[in-house]
């Protein structure tokens, strides 16, 4: 066999696998490029109508394509992605910025922040149940009447 001849070969293999990779299914690319810790959560989130393809309640054998636009249902927060590349394996963090553009919108954000700084209702860890006297402080700061 000649070098042309293996080159050749090794060109058609590589665009074989290139036609392989331009279909993979929906679950298991958000489990790839981490924004779901399990394929198993990624297909649950399909299951229940938490994963929209380009607007369309999807299921998680849905197969997507680079540009697609991925949109996840976290609660409070509807996350929105734009699928750059297709990839299989689950890769580092620190590459998952090939693959996917995180394009939510800022009032999304937002409400994800206001969530995290809403204090009213949680205490210091291991501060326990408040007592009667705290109970009523509570109470009246949350009436409006201090």
């Amino acid at each position: 066999m000649s070098l042309n001849e293996l080159i050749e070969k090794i060109v058609i293999f590589s665009v074989n696998k290139k036609d392989e990779m331009s279909d993979i299914r929906i679950d298991k690319w958000l489990w790839a490029v981490r924004i779901f810790k399990t394929r198993s959560q990624a297909a649950e989130a399909c299951k229940k109508k938490r994963v929209y393809l380009n607007g369309i309640e999807t299921k998680s054998s849905r197969t997507i394509k680079i540009n697609d636009i991925i949109e996840v249902k976290k609660l409070p927060v509807l996350y929105r992605y734009k699928v750059i590349d297709l990839l299989e394996k689950r890769v580092s963090a620190k590459l998952v910025v090939n693959y996917v553009e995180d394009i939510t919108p800022e009032q999304e954000v937002i409400k994800l922040d206001l969530m995290r700084m809403d204090s009213s209702g949680s205490r210091n860890r291991g501060a326990g149940r408040p007592t009667k006297r705290e109970r009523r402080i509570l109470d009246k700061w949350q009436d409006g009447e201090e």
